[in-house]
């Protein structure tokens, strides 16, 4: 594989999973199969914008609340919100699913519903509380390691998976090749200690959720899909950022 080619899949995930400018890919252009094991390495980029919104609305005078409110404003704006809509469409399809195809087809559909709407007030609101508690800016590690790490927890959500249908992002990036999971593990398990005490702890929580999420996606529906990944990247960072500002001092 050259080197070109890896630059081509980091672009491709790039265009998949932000809103950042990547330019063009060449032809012949990869496949999301091909350009899934880039995904945990988005949340560098994503990661570092997040900390320098919390850092700036703090150096401006902003609450620490209101400026971890503003982090996650710019993770939403940087990543399209894919991931919070991912977790809104899993929250209402199997919370108000009758049956495998009833969650599908709830899941597929655009509309918000109750189950959704509370997912994401949750989400959002533990994020926020935990990045507030430090009183300062959270360190950059820290946001750099809960991004990579979800974005982990993700591929290793797609590659052990089945896909739940015969299209979808989840089926067109579906396939595990060896080797897939390496550049991300190394890159998080180096943020983990760059990031120091804590962090331990915080991948416990992270394959903690990813298992709870996997589990429930297989027993309801059968496998994975674009919105289970994107449930399993918002809950596991969510955990994450709890169990760090618990542990790490404030």
């Amino acid at each position: 594989m050259t080197q070109r080619r890896r630059s081509e899949e980091v672009r491709l995930a790039v265009m998949l999973l932000t809103r950042l400018p990547a330019g063009r890919l060449a032809n012949p252009a990869p496949s999301l199969a091909q350009a899934r094991w880039a995904f945990p390495l988005i949340g560098l980029p994503v990661g570092a914008l997040t900390w320098a919104a919390q850092a700036g609305g703090l150096a401006i005078g902003l609450d620490p609340l209101v400026a971890a409110l503003a982090a996650l404003a710019a993770a939403a704006l940087v990543t399209g919100a894919l991931h919070l809509d991912g977790l809104a469409d899993f929250a209402d399809g199997i919370g108000g699913g009758r049956d495998r195809g009833h969650c599908l087809e709830i899941m597929r559909d655009s509309r918000i519903g109750s189950y959704g709407v509370l997912a994401l007030i949750f989400a959002v609101a533990l994020a926020a509380g935990a990045l507030a508690s430090f009183g300062h800016a959270a360190p950059l590690p820290v946001f750099l390691f809960t991004a990579t790490a979800s974005r982990l927890a993700m591929l290793v959500l797609l590659d052990r998976l089945p896909p739940a249908r015969s299209d979808g992002l989840g089926r067109r990036a579906a396939g595990a090749a060896p080797g897939g999971w390496v550049p991300g593990a190394a890159v998080t398990l180096g943020l983990a200690i760059w990031a120091g005490p804590g962090t331990g702890a915080a991948l416990l929580a992270v394959a903690a959720v990813a298992i709870l999420v996997a589990r429930l996606a297989l027993r309801r529906i059968g496998g994975q899909t674009g919105d289970v990944l994107g449930a399993a990247q918002v809950l596991t960072e969510t955990a994450a950022i709890l169990t760090l500002s618990a542990c790490l001092p404030a």
